[in-house]
């Protein structure tokens, strides 16, 4: 019998990296800003206007953006200096956030001003996902790649525990958005120093002429991949059904009775789930049936979901919070590591803009559908609806890729693992 030699890769091995840690560093600063503004935004809406149609807005007009810009954002991805791409949206990020202060301190009753600085958030969003996304492989070497995956969805969950929470409670102790809008221009210029103190290996640039073949091709090339075609198109609609997080705002208000400090708690519990989920998985890697953990846990989303929307206890529906971020964490992980480790360098930029418009779609576009079904149905009947759906996408996505749902290993060919046998065998993969 042939003896199989799995590779040892540390639990913190992209972190021997100095360009990984700036820039995870950088990013937790920018998203603690972002979660820390979406809190006052979603607050301030619905204080202004008191209808969930308008929070399914504030979803809409920033996911239209990233519709109309996801081809030209992934050429620029591929094609220019990913890190000064990435400096001038922190500085647009910023100028947006400067916006939101001057807009709440002049006590402007409207949701029109909110709206046109969300749409240039949009904007903005549209490049920084790309850019975001396809440079993290060049400060890995391919080995710890995977690892750098799952520490980088930690990093992420844990700002999205840090930045609501913080979010809620400026806003209940100033009284207002205005000292949360300001706080989170602070985070952006943060963010700025230390992506400008970082020294990104130049990797290869995708250096053809744009032309609608070239804006395309990540498109095709998803289209190609029926694995990751039915993995990141899972995430989209288990999300756009099942996303309850739009509405957080009007249940705070008017199921829960928690005001805004319970909200920030509210929004938290999500990515403290996902935050113990993802420090978890960098510990104990997903190394088989990759495929089968992915389609268990969209479905553990889709009925944490329905126990939200029927709780009226603030505690029962903490505990489902947490277990839907936890369980969404282990689809992000399979997701985000397949797509990067299936595309070629030189794609990455454009695939990674596919793949971040369907995650657009299932989180802002899910947003405005959240907003709508509550506003015809009622928020409860919307939420239990959406995760009945999600159920429904996951029985229907195990059949339509059954290639998906029988995936064992997620790892690159440097990572696979080593046989020790007689001269003739071939590696098992």
């Amino acid at each position: 019998m042939p003896t199989v030699v799995e590779p040892s890769i540390p639990p913190r091995a992209a972190f021997q990296h100095r360009d990984f840690r700036l820039f995870q560093s950088g990013r937790a600063l920018s998203i603690i800003g972002s979660e820390m503004q979406s809190v006052a935004v979603g607050w301030q809406v619905f204080q202004i206007t008191h209808r969930p149609l308008d929070l399914g807005y504030v979803g809409l007009v920033q996911f239209l953006p990233g519709i109309l810009l996801s081809l030209p954002a992934g050429h620029a991805a591929d094609r220019f200096d990913r890190r000064v791409v990435l400096l001038c949206c922190n500085v647009s990020y910023a100028v947006c956030s400067a916006l939101l202060f001057l807009q709440a301190l002049a006590g402007i009753h409207s949701v029109l001003p909110i709206f046109g600085v969300l749409l240039l958030i949009g904007i903005t969003r549209a490049f920084s996902g790309p850019v975001s996304q396809a440079l993290v492989p060049q400060l890995v070497p391919q080995e710890h790649f995977g690892n750098a995956v799952t520490w980088g969805a930690s990093i992420f969950q844990v700002a999205t525990v840090v930045g609501p929470a913080f979010g809620g409670l400026i806003y209940g102790w100033a009284h207002g958005a205005h000292s949360v809008y300001a706080t989170a221009a602070c985070m952006y210029f943060a963010a700025f120093t230390f992506i400008l103190m970082m020294h990104v290996r130049t990797g290869r640039m995708e250096t053809k002429d744009v032309s609608l073949d070239t804006l395309l091709a990540g498109f095709r090339y998803v289209w190609r991949e029926k694995i990751i075609l039915g993995s990141i198109s899972l995430d989209l609609f288990a999300v756009l059904l099942g996303g309850a997080v739009a509405l957080l705002p009007a249940y705070a208000q008017d199921i829960l009775h928690i005001g805004p400090r319970g909200l920030g708690l509210l929004r938290s519990m999500p990515a403290a789930g996902a935050a113990l989920m993802a420090i978890l998985l960098a510990y104990r890697p997903l190394r088989r049936r990759a495929g089968v953990a992915m389609f268990v846990a969209i479905s553990i989303f889709g009925m944490a979901t329905i126990v939200f929307g029927l709780s009226r206890s603030v505690v029962l529906s903490l505990i489902a919070l947490f277990t839907i971020g936890a369980s969404d964490m282990i689809s992000v992980v399979i997701r985000s590591t397949l797509v990067q480790i299936a595309t070629p360098p030189g794609m990455r930029g454009r695939v990674s803009a596919v793949n971040l418009l369907f995650i657009g779609a299932s989180n802002e576009f899910g947003q405005f559908e959240s907003g709508i079904t509550a506003q015809w149905f009622g928020t409860v009947p919307a939420v239990i609806a959406g995760g009945i759906g999600t159920l429904v996408i996951v029985g229907l996505w195990s059949w339509l890729f059954p290639d998906l749902r029988s995936m064992d290993r997620l790892l690159p060919a440097s990572e696979r693992p080593v046989i020790t046998e007689p001269a003739g065998q071939q590696e098992l993969v």
